[in-house]
């Protein structure tokens, strides 16, 4: 790896605006201020010209999905002038302690539009020192039973389903994807993108976590305090990694998709040779100079858009049965 690879000089000159808070010190009240002030900015319209601005072809709302213990929001996103029920992609955002929905608008109005499906993000619980990355992975878990459970109500096929998560969103559609194999329902595709995919200590051990401990959209700081809000005493990061993690060899078939000046770049790669080596179909690509969280940051990194199309070319090939009313779409995934 090249050791003078650098991210685009937009993230930087973000970073260098927004400055970088003590990660090691943040009490739990400021963890609230911070996360509040973050997703109240990555919520505006004006920061659009950062996160993407949606497929005016794919509608959006949201919807709250009634679980026995809790009531949690999702963000649906939908084709316009379609009917019938579509293939369901279950999307769930990154951020772990941060992070919303809306600031994946870009990449899953285009997934709606373009496949075509439904995308349902679910506006999960926030790490915090009440809420572990257990309730997390539960949130996503949940919301996909209770979709596929009453797919004729969100207008789903139940057979052609996917998950599709990015960074701690990552963690979430992989182990969702494990628990899918065993139990079922049965997914036909996962896609995880700068996957945090190892909560064990090891995580900090592998090269690109040192090379890129001080990056411009994810430092090693902010993978300790994830780390420590994730787990709290007790629990077994083992059983939460999908790094680590048996029957591997009966899962969904997988993209994974490494931005590669990430921390966290050598996990998706090395998940990806875990797939592989258990006989799972598995694709890695790689996207050299795009920094962590880059699909939400098309404005900025123009690798996003490659990595998009990635996505759309493998979900399709996946979820959608007649390949004959896909050519303008695929034209479209290269613009």
């Amino acid at each position: 790896m090249n050791d003078v690879e650098r991210p685009p000089l937009g993230v930087r000159l973000l970073r260098a605006l927004r400055g970088e808070p003590d990660w090691s010190t943040m009490t739990a009240e400021a963890l609230a201020a911070f996360r509040d002030a973050e997703n109240r900015k990555r919520s505006s319209r004006l920061f659009r010209v950062v996160t993407g601005f949606p497929d005016g072809e794919a509608g959006i709302r949201w919807r709250q999905v009634a679980l026995p213990d809790r009531v949690l929001p999702v963000r649906v996103y939908r084709p316009a002038h379609r009917s019938g029920d579509l293939p369901l992609v279950l999307h769930v955002h990154g951020g772990g302690f941060v992070g919303t929905a809306v600031q994946s608008d870009w990449v899953n109005s285009h997934l709606a539009a373009r496949l075509p499906a439904v995308v349902v993000s679910v506006e999960h619980r926030l790490l915090a020192p009440d809420t572990s990355i257990r309730a997390v992975a539960d949130d996503g878990w949940d919301v996909l039973e209770h979709v596929v459970r009453h797919a004729s109500d969100w207008g789903v096929d139940p057979t052609r389903i996917a998950v599709f998560g990015e960074s701690t969103g990552g963690l979430v559609a992989a182990l969702a994807a494990i628990r899918a194999a065993a139990s079922g329902p049965t997914l036909r595709a996962q896609v995880v993108v700068n996957p945090v995919v190892d909560l064990t200590d090891a995580a900090f051990d592998f090269p690109s976590m040192a090379q890129h401990a001080h990056g411009s959209t994810l430092t090693a700081a902010q993978m300790r305090l994830f780390h420590r809000l994730a787990l709290p005493p007790g629990t077994d990061p083992v059983a939460l990694s999908p790094l680590h993690a048996a029957g591997l060899g009966e899962v969904a078939p997988a993209l994974v998709v490494v931005p590669t000046v990430d921390p966290v770049a050598d996990q998706g790669r090395r998940y990806a040779e875990r797939l592989r080596e258990a006989g799972t179909p598995v694709r890695l690509t790689e996207h050299r100079g795009a920094p962590h969280g880059f699909l939400s940051m098309p404005g900025l990194v123009r690798q996003a858009k490659a990595a998009r199309a990635e996505v759309t070319r493998f979900l399709r090939d996946h979820l959608v049965a007649d390949r004959t009313v896909t050519t303008a779409g695929e034209r479209d995934d290269r613009r």
